[in-house]
């Protein structure tokens, strides 16, 4: 019924998926197959992007990588680095989708097949809620954005805004970079190679912003954001040691909505997926925004179970205490390497 094809780097079939994500409810920024490019040249992971036609026409998609590492497993994952994923379509094209997703991974001996859904799906696969993704409706202006804040929250931007931080867009991401993989060394979690910054900005160049508090002329707290569908997702964002005491990252978050709202148009914040129970999703829910849980499915191909590799898992600790202790040197150099596989 449905004809499965492969999208091509140069195939001129690239315009219309976009357009068909742009038309599609369930299309995401994480389903623009822009993420192919990114994902192959800066990441060099193989990518499967596959598109599903009626007539010639596109009716749905699915967006896949390959990520293989004799540390981490070997998984096919829709879509590797995201949030977000899955086929896009009417049930019965996912379900089509599907299907050739999990031979696909059958050729290629994978341990499992990874769709990061945002819903349910009425399938025979397995269903991992671990996350749930935080968002709001941004408010007409910027008193009634900082008023639909939980009160808490809310006096910690009060704070923040009597101090003489200012904000600013950065047109280049070494500040960005430099904070966010101190942070990161801090959490215990390996960094990504700056080459995938650059590649999304580089693909992604009118939907890519990063926003910067300064205090005085220190960078204090950055945030590397995606505008898509009147919507803005602050994905990649951390913040100096100081951060905390500044309240820097908070102050960051609110300018951001309102500078999304102002002068993006925007109407929606998303907040971006937390793992329950962790200290990221604390936060959040700090903010009073309304949440949902994240319908991630697996099918299993070669593994017998699903791997845990969460931080959360006990097995870890010892290496995040150990990652914490690194010099930043040091982190910046071998993040990448076992970044590169943690998607």
């Amino acid at each position: 019924m449905y004809q499965i094809n492969t999208l091509a780097l140069d195939d001129p079939k690239r315009t219309a998926w976009d357009a068909f994500v742009d038309q599609h409810q369930d299309g995401t920024f994480f389903h623009l197959c822009g993420w192919q490019l990114v994902l192959q040249q800066s990441m060099g992971h193989p990518t499967y992007y596959l598109y599903a036609t009626e007539q010639d026409q596109i009716v749905g998609v699915l967006p896949l990588a390959w990520v293989k590492s004799k540390l981490f497993g070997n998984a096919l994952v829709s879509t590797p680095f995201c949030v977000y994923g899955g086929a896009v379509g009417a049930p019965e094209v996912r379900r089509a989708l599907e299907q050739k997703a999990v031979e696909i991974g059958r050729e290629l001996g994978v341990d499992h097949v990874e769709l990061r859904y945002r819903d349910a799906q009425d399938n025979d696969w397995l269903t991992r809620s671990q996350h749930a993704t935080f968002g709001c409706e941004l408010a007409e202006d910027d008193a009634a954005i900082l008023a639909g804040i939980k009160k808490n929250q809310r006096a910690l931007i009060r704070k923040a805004l009597q101090t003489q931080m200012s904000w600013q867009l950065d047109s280049d991401n070494q500040d960005f970079y430099a904070i966010y993989s101190e942070s990161l060394r801090n959490l215990g979690t390996p960094v990504f190679s700056k080459q995938l910054i650059d590649a999304l900005q580089q693909v992604f160049p009118t939907q890519t912003e990063i926003l910067t508090i300064r205090n005085g002329n220190e960078a204090v707290s950055s945030v590397f954001n995606f505008y898509y569908k009147n919507q803005v997702l602050p994905y990649y964002g951390g913040g100096k040691p100081v951060a905390r005491e500044l309240k820097s990252n908070d102050l960051m978050y609110y300018q951001l909505m309102c500078h999304a709202k102002n002068d993006k148009n925007c109407t929606f914040y998303d907040f971006g997926r937390s793992k329950l129970d962790s200290g990221a999703y604390s936060y959040k829910k700090h903010w009073g925004m309304q949440h949902q849980l994240l319908h991630y499915q697996f099918k299993l191909i070669n593994a017998t179970e699903l791997s845990n590799l969460s931080p959360n898992n006990p097995k870890y600790q010892l290496f995040i205490k150990m990652w914490q202790k690194l010099p930043l040197a040091v982190s910046r150099w071998l993040g990448p390497k076992l970044a590169h596989y943690l998607g």
